[in-house]
């Protein structure tokens, strides 16, 4: 059975994101908040954890497309190709925030998504999400919550997402109601910026 533990936003306690980032190393599966709706993540290092996620979502890890959540944009060059000034001040200017940018990945991609000609990088702004990802000195592999309700998109409310997801994952953080509108999709893979699909994050920013 998953730990719940609180965490607050505008102070994380550093002693709770360390044990959250102890079950990511460990190969644990975590459920947390973002600046929209609430994530399942493991660390992106981790090849066990990474099929225990692909399965839990019913799909092929090569096929799956997952988020990396990344501290800040310092961390794209580990997984993105070299991209152009144009691309980094659309960067500069939506993160950290509600967005997930498709970007060309490179040739470092972890082993299991090397055949992935792109790649999707969101840094929420949202200090839990931001504090484990720095602590744990790597991204980790994100997917959004999703509801089986047929009017809720997403689940919001920490302790229902504890009590459907508690056999299935290690640890779950309540840091508050999460939102219920996912974050916005721009694909800056192509020549022109295209969105892919509106969410939280507002388009005419670009």
């Amino acid at each position: 059975m998953a730990e719940f533990i609180k965490i607050y936003e505008d102070k994380p306690s550093e002693t709770s994101i360390k044990k959250v980032v102890d079950v990511l190393r460990n190969g644990g599966l975590v459920i947390y908040p973002t600046d929209t709706v609430y994530g399942l993540g493991c660390d992106i290092t981790n090849t066990k954890a990474l099929e225990r996620i692909a399965k839990i979502k019913n799909i092929k890890l090569e096929k799956s497309n997952f988020s990396f959540i990344c501290h800040d944009l310092s961390n794209l060059s580990d997984y993105v190709k070299q991209i152009d000034t144009a691309t980094f001040k659309i960067l500069k200017r939506a993160l950290p925030g509600p967005y997930t940018f498709i970007l060309p990945g490179n040739n470092d991609l972890p082993k299991e998504f090397r055949k992935k000609k792109t790649v999707g990088i969101r840094i929420p702004d949202n200090n839990i999400a931001l504090e484990i990802v720095r602590m744990l000195g790597n991204p980790i592999v994100s997917t959004s919550i999703h509801d089986d309700d047929e009017v809720l998109e997403y689940s919001t409310d920490p302790e229902l997402i504890f009590e459907k997801w508690q056999n299935k994952v290690d640890l779950v953080i309540d840091g508050g109601y999460g939102d219920n509108v996912g974050s916005t999709i721009i694909d800056l893979s192509g020549y022109e910026p295209i969105v892919v699909r509106e969410g939280k994050g507002e388009i005419d920013i670009f």
